[in-house]
């Protein structure tokens, strides 16, 4: 079986967002299903105290590509995050968090902390009442997936099928200690609210919605069938734990070659979702960053890795558009 893109880039870029969600915080966690679940079944995410956190900050080490973007004599840094992540890589390094306090401003994908736009990323998501129904060979499919995932039917039923398909890919990262409530993004999104920072978001929670659910049965169907096919051939788990390691790592030339390795780009409809889940929204993201930092902000974009290298990623779209970009070397940060 293949991984596709829709499968592992999709999710990883919009399932962080959904642990925040009341119908999502209950899906990751599985705490009705974790109690009862034989040993097997991996733990639910714990999350640390204050002064956990304020331990682990001083800890903490780089991981993860940063680059610096200059133009007009203010900085944007960009930072490649990791949606889904053990919890000790929660926690900026030195590095990082020296961009964060040099910058005025942070960019996120969606500001998770915006009680509005997780309102309105709960909406898209949550099943129409006039739904229809999978087909029941489908639907049993998604039973079993769920079983062997550990997880409660009842923990998925409010979301969409597209979305409970994608969240149990996602939730295969548990084996090896990647939970979605150890997101980065989410992590920087309550750092920067604490830090008193103007947050924006780079998109809008209806157009991330929009790349993994659709209001056609048939897509729907197809959607939620790709993503079955990679749980039941096992080739999930590997792919999640190398792109896990490449963002330790900050191992760009490996995440830059992902589409040659991923086995994800092998049909026609694979490689069309993967530049609309993809490619096509870096453009647009690259437009609203030279718009921000033309208002006159010093500015912390942090998406996912995917976003930031290749042909098209964010430092070559800001290096177009003008701006001196150098990647920024972890070298004895300690």
């Amino acid at each position: 079986m293949r991984v596709t893109a829709r499968g592992l880039a999709a999710a990883l870029s919009l399932l962080a967002a959904m642990a925040a969600t009341p119908a999502r915080a209950a899906a990751v966690s599985v705490p009705d299903a974790a109690a009862s679940a034989p040993a097997a079944c991996p733990p639910a995410a714990t999350m640390p105290s204050q002064a956990d956190v304020m331990a682990a900050m001083r800890e903490a080490t780089d991981h993860g590509p940063l680059w610096k973007a200059t133009k007009d004599g203010r900085s944007v840094w960009l930072y490649g995050t990791i949606h889904v992540a053990r919890q000790s890589w929660m926690y900026p390094g030195p590095h990082v968090l020296r961009a964060i306090l040099a910058s005025d401003t942070i960019a996120l994908e969606l500001d998770l902390t915006d009680p509005d736009v997780m309102g309105r990323l709960q909406k898209a998501v949550v099943r129409k009442p006039d739904a229809p129904a999978l087909p029941d060979a489908l639907e049993k499919r998604l039973q079993a997936a769920m079983a062997a995932a550990c997880v409660a039917p009842a923990t998925l039923a409010p979301l969409r099928p597209e979305m409970q398909a994608a969240t149990l890919e996602v939730m295969q990262g548990r084996g090896f200690g990647l939970y979605p409530e150890y997101g980065v993004d989410m992590f920087l999104a309550g750092l920067g609210r604490g830090m008193k920072k103007p947050m924006r978001s780079l998109e809008t929670p209806e157009s991330q919605a929009a790349l993994l659910v659709s209001d056609d049965p048939a897509e729907t169907a197809r959607a939620v069938g790709d993503v079955l096919d990679e749980l039941e051939g096992g080739h999930g788990p590997a792919m999640l734990q190398r792109l896990a390691g490449d963002w330790e790592r900050a191992d760009v030339d490996d995440l830059g070659a992902y589409p040659s390795w991923c086995g994800c780009l092998d049909t026609p409809e694979q490689r069309a979702d993967f530049a609309r889940l993809v490619e096509a929204r870096n453009p647009l993201m690259a437009d609203r960053i030279v718009q921000w930092h033309g208002e006159g902000r010093s500015l912390f974009v942090a998406v996912g890795s995917l976003h930031m290298v290749g042909r098209i990623g964010l430092p070559t779209l800001l290096a177009a558009r003008g701006f001196q970009v150098e990647r920024v070397s972890y070298a004895g940060a300690r």
